[in-house]
């Protein structure tokens, strides 16, 4: 296969964990005999300092025309005056929109090796596997916005096709996983939660293999502490989702571990780990590339259609994990390459595991 995959390293640590991530999909591309091309364009503070715009015409351009997109990280303190103009985050809103890519997957499991980071007790933390489908387009975040001196207005507004086609994704995700689907919203107060709720028991219909529940955003928040282990997919609004990915991510040890996977009706998606900018580590090799290096795994999976690559990579990581090294935010001292370095030896160790897999499952010839 023949791929251009855009890489948008970005502020902070996205440099080094971004690298990482490339050197690993190259070692997947000479292991598999593909051919990936990668452009390097600029995201985010490091753009408005070059161009004067956090998304400048060239990236845009690149990221349109690209198979996949993998991102590091934007932001840090030197951009963060809330009310500038001109922002960081104003780059990776604009991308999300202009590539129209409105499902955010995100998906949690706690590896037992590392239960004990986590600030659950590991009784709550056995079998967890979670998989968020946050909407990534619509909502709060893209509303109008109003501001006078002593008052301020940010709309939230949703139509009945932006949540049905987010939905329809999130039902199709829990029809291969354990038929689970659980929806999240504030049906109690808000009317375009309302709106999300009924458009979900209508597209229900289709799906009468998959359960679904639905719950109450501050419950939700609750239960994802007291028993995280009883969802499968999880598919909500832009906002909530926000906020309940950042706190289930605490249950697996550390930020650094999460990927995520943003896809729209066709192929080419974003990839990026939920972590920010960390600009207090930046610079000194100590970032984790965990959440990077997964996220390139689902833009093999995703984007390339590539299964057995993507289970080879994320197999490689599971003996990293499990078996070191680690870097210090999971309690070990190795640096970002020494980590980056033991994925990729491990990668030959599990490449002949992962097609078995696969083809066991897809009964290959």
């Amino acid at each position: 296969m023949k791929a251009r995959i855009v890489t948008l390293p970005g502020d902070g640590v996205g440099p080094e964990v971004t690298a990482a991530a490339v050197a690993v999909l190259k070692t997947v591309a000479a292991r598999y005999e593909h051919v990936f091309a990668f452009d390097e364009q600029l995201i985010g503070g490091i753009a408005i300092d070059t161009t004067g715009e956090p998304l400048p015409a060239a990236t845009l351009a690149a990221c349109r025309s690209a198979d996949a997109v993998l991102l590091g990280a934007v932001g840090g303190p030197q951009w963060s005056d809330p009310n500038a103009p001109v922002r960081p985050e104003q780059g990776l809103l604009a991308l999300r929109a202009a590539l129209g890519v409105y499902a955010n997957l995100r998906p949690l499991q706690v590896h037992p090796a590392l239960a004990n980071l986590s600030p659950l007790k590991n009784d709550k933390l056995r079998h967890v596997d979670v998989l968020f489908v946050r909407e990534l387009t619509g909502g709060m975040y893209f509303g109008a916005r109003t501001r006078t001196a002593d008052a301020a207005t940010d709309e939230c507004r949703y139509s009945v096709a932006e949540i049905e086609r987010v939905v329809r994704r999130a039902f199709e995700l829990a029809r291969n996983r354990r038929q689970h689907l659980t929806s999240v919203d504030k049906a109690n107060v808000l009317e375009t939660s309302r709106l999300w709720r009924s458009t979900v028991q209508r597209i229900a219909a289709d799906y009468p293999d998959v359960k679904l529940e639905h719950q109450l955003v501050d419950s939700m928040a609750m239960l994802l502490l007291t028993r995280p282990n009883r969802y499968d997919v999880v598919v909500t609004e832009n906002l909530f989702g926000d906020i309940l990915t950042d706190e289930a991510a605490a249950l697996a040890g550390s930020l650094g571990l999460l990927p995520s996977a943003s896809l729209g009706d066709g192929r080419r998606g974003l990839y990026e780990p939920i972590h920010g900018s960390a600009p207090d580590i930046a610079g000194q090799g100590v970032a984790n590339p965990v959440g990077a290096i997964l996220s390139a795994a689902l833009l093999l999976r995703h984007s390339l259609g590539l299964e057995v690559e993507a289970v080879a990579v994320e197999a490689a990581v599971e003996q990293v994990l499990r078996h070191g090294p680690h870097s210090r935010d999971i309690g070990g001292d190795a640096g970002t390459d020494a980590v980056r370095d033991a994925v990729i030896a491990a990668i030959d160790d599990h490449a002949d595991t992962a097609a078995a897999f696969f083809c066991g499952a897809r009964a290959c010839g």
